[in-house]
């Protein structure tokens, strides 16, 4: 069936949404894919609620989160008006909207994972049956949670020489190891953009370090670097998940602008290459998704602390930026079929589960 996928990310940068045809369990096509930026002042009210959520020892009201769930699902709508029309598809001929919604907090810890988006809101407004809430079965059962790409990862490398990895380097960094035999494990590597974005914003209140421009020009901080390494999440075993705000950036205070951005980039390098420790093999290849993907210095310290190059997704013919929307996509009509969606080696749950709560969509 035709399926979308609806992606919005723990940087806050906006909204992915993609088109593709799946049966959730081959990918057959992608078909299109739109991008959406946030507003300054979306991404302000997100900020908002993501603070209130991480405030809470479990989920509940907060007239902040509210709002912000009616405007990000408006947002979303828009999106899905967007892919359609640059498809020149009908929305009658979607089967299901696969919508992550946005993560304001993530405390597998604690038994919970919050991804703020109403489902049945998004179904009446786009006229499409929307399946939501895909984490929450995984976490009620012991699992993580996270990552949930994977089973769409091993759908796409399926005619590739194994064994792979797959990093998506977003907001929080992630791993999948695809081996032999339909081993499958993944687990979040540490923060990815998310530290450096945070960085440059607070020093000269840029979104991101284009380019990596002010990490090549500085000089790693090694006694700060060596001091956020020292935390137990890295030695511990897979499988495990982060929260964007586990880490931040104060032990960098007071460095220069160049030197954090360098230091934040050594060590999200640095975490990659020690997640490399956790894989029951050394891949053969490091396919790289998400953003990071586009900062040169970022791949060029992976490079020197892994000892494996680096590849963009996209040199393989996969869309680095509309993945993970595929992904949901994927997951959605999945979800639908009853098939499962996450697994002991991702997520750490006793069995394959599937999950997502379905929303039809009326009329």
């Amino acid at each position: 069936m035709l399926a979308i996928g609806l992606m919005s990310g723990t940087s806050l940068d906006g909204i992915d949404a993609a088109l593709i045809e799946t049966d959730g369990e081959r990918v057959a096509r992608p078909i299109a894919f739109v991008g959406s930026d946030y507003l300054d002042s979306d991404r302000a009210m997100l900020t908002t609620a993501t603070e209130a959520a991480l405030a809470m020892q479990v989920p509940g009201d907060h007239p902040a989160i509210a709002a912000a769930e009616r405007l990000l699902t408006q947002r979303h709508a828009a999106a899905v008006a967007a892919l359609l029309a640059k498809a020149g598809v009908a929305r009658g001929a979607v089967g299901v909207i696969g919508f992550h919604g946005q993560t304001i907090a993530h405390r597998p810890d604690r038994g919970w994972t919050w991804q703020l988006g109403d489902g049945a809101a998004l179904a009446a407004l786009t006229g499409i049956d929307v399946v939501n809430d895909l984490r929450r079965n995984d976490v009620a059962a012991g699992g993580q949670g996270a990552p949930l790409l994977p089973v769409y990862h091993r759908a796409l490398a399926r005619d590739l020489p194994l064994p792979i990895a797959v990093l998506n380097l977003g907001g929080v960094g992630n791993i999948t190891f695809i081996g032999e035999g339909d081993t499958l494990i993944a687990f979040d590597t540490g923060p990815a953009n998310g530290l450096i974005d945070s960085w440059v914003e607070a020093q000269r209140g840029l979104r991101f370090d284009a380019d990596g421009a002010l990490a090549a020009a500085g000089r790693v901080d090694e006694i700060v670097l060596t001091s956020m390494l020292d935390h137990p999440y890295f030695d511990a075993p897979p499988p495990k998940s982060l929260d964007r705000n586990d880490f931040t950036i104060q032990p960098a205070r007071g460095l220069s602008i160049e030197d954090g951005a360098a230091t934040f980039t050594a060590f999200t390098a640095q975490t990659v290459a020690d997640a490399l420790r956790h894989l029951p093999a050394r891949p053969t290849r490091l396919l790289v998704a998400g953003g990071g993907r586009r900062n040169p210095t970022m791949l060029a310290m992976i490079a020197q602390r892994t000892g494996l190059v680096p590849e963009a997704a996209d040199t393989i013919g996969w869309n680095g930026d509309a993945l993970e929307a595929e992904g949901f996509a994927y997951m959605a009509v999945r979800s639908l079929k009853g098939m499962p969606i996450s697994f002991p080696g991702t997520t750490g749950v006793c069995a394959p589960l599937t999950g997502g709560t379905l929303h039809r969509a009326v009329g």
